[in-house]
């Protein structure tokens, strides 16, 4: 049978429980059908690119089925009249991912750089100030140090 993956975007008021409850309606309806799924992965709730249904964000939830093009297509016809889906997409693959997929192996990346905290000072050149090597404002080249800056009056006295 095809391989698909299946992504879906549920409305940012659904509680977590919520969308696990449509996960399980998505899956009894794959498996119904004679499809199965293999995998099944919640990314949680994700800030959007743009506005969706006047949503700035969405609980992401992908599922890896394997099934026959008529378990899809209801599927889709399910959440095109479920209000609390904004977006899903279907794609077929050759073959599913092992392991965790890409999002997810981002997201413990993003917590493995939390979990080391933070540098001192915040910034990746650390305090700039009164390192020692910049006399006078700044290297100059051969242009000599630099001389002191007049006044408004004395430089339009000495113009005239």
């Amino acid at each position: 049978m095809p391989l698909y993956e299946h992504v879906f975007l549920a409305r940012q008021d659904a509680s977590t429980q919520q969308v696990e409850e449509l996960t399980t309606q998505i899956t009894g309806v794959i498996e119904g059908l004679g499809g199965k799924v293999t995998k099944t992965e919640a990314w949680g709730l994700r800030s959007l690119t743009y506005r969706m249904n006047k949503n700035r964000k969405a609980h992401f939830v992908m599922l890896n089925i394997d099934g026959p093009s008529a378990v899809v297509a209801e599927v889709e016809r399910q959440e095109r009249i479920n209000e609390d889906i904004i977006r899903y997409l279907t794609v077929r693959v050759e073959e599913h991912e092992e392991g965790p997929s890409a999002m997810m192996r981002k997201a413990d990346r993003d917590r493995e750089r939390d979990d080391r905290g933070g540098r001192e000072g915040g910034g990746f050149r650390g305090d700039r100030e009164g390192r020692g090597d910049r006399e006078g404002g700044g290297f100059r080249g051969d242009r000599g140090p630099r001389r002191p800056r007049e006044d408004a009056d004395t430089a339009a006295a000495s113009e005239e």
